[in-house]
């Protein structure tokens, strides 16, 4: 777990010219809210935003507040961005208890080179790369190993395949496909390919025949008419 405190000031001005002048301030336009509290429009540092998220725990990092001296446990969610820069220009921090558990998403590191892939020239398609899970804030993971060096070509592994974690509780469906190992579209291409060729030739070679039965039929027909 991560624990950093950020200092937060109450935004009086609102609106989106006031947003935008905040952020070439420095600052990033936030909402505080949950736990039966009035929501706040708030401003935090860019910086030292930055700096509380991009700990090991990323986005599930648990960021002390300092609102004016006040200090708020909370968890960055909702969080908006810049789509070309990528900068963050509004987020939410949720209010938590550090003894409540809270919904959180998690990635998942895939770990190991798939047999499937080694012997058979497979690959390896990612489904999902993250879970969503419960657990206190303390407990939540930074990431999730999952082994994946057993797979063969079809094989899938799935939510239910996670490894157990003490205090973590995995909320998305048990038979939710994360990763599996197939045959290259190439090699099915050229499957396809082949099968169409040789369909082609078992047409061609039964042409001669079929015009042979014809030119019997209208023989027959024509010795009846003598």
């Amino acid at each position: 777990m991560s624990d950093t405190t950020v200092k937060a000031t109450i935004r009086t001005a609102l609106g989106s010219a006031e947003s935008r002048r905040m952020r070439r301030a420095g600052s990033v336009p936030a909402v505080v809210y949950g736990r039966e509290s009035e929501a706040a429009s708030v401003a935090v540092d860019s910086r030292a935003l930055y700096k509380a998220l991009h700990t090991e725990a990323g986005l599930n990092a648990v960021i002390t507040l300092d609102l004016d001296g006040t200090e708020i446990t909370t968890l960055a969610r909702e969080v908006q961005r810049h789509p070309l820069r990528g900068d963050i220009t509004h987020l939410d921090f949720i209010r938590i208890s550090l003894t409540e558990t809270v919904a959180a998403e998690v990635g998942i590191d895939f770990e190991g080179e798939p047999v499937g892939v080694r012997d058979d020239g497979g690959i390896v398609e990612t489904i999902r790369a993250t879970v969503n899970l419960e657990a206190l804030p303390t407990a939540i993971p930074s990431s999730i190993a999952l082994d994946i060096s057993e797979l063969t070509i079809g094989d899938v592994l799935r939510v239910s395949d996670l490894p157990v974690i003490e205090g973590v509780e995995y909320t998305d469906d048990p038979e939710a496909g994360l990763v599996t190992v197939s045959v290259p579209a190439a090699v099915i291409s050229e499957e396809v390919e082949d099968e169409l060729l040789e369909g082609e030739e078992g047409e061609e070679g039964a042409e001669p025949g079929e015009e042979g039965e014809e030119g019997a039929e209208e023989g027959a027909g024509d010795s009846d008419g003598d």
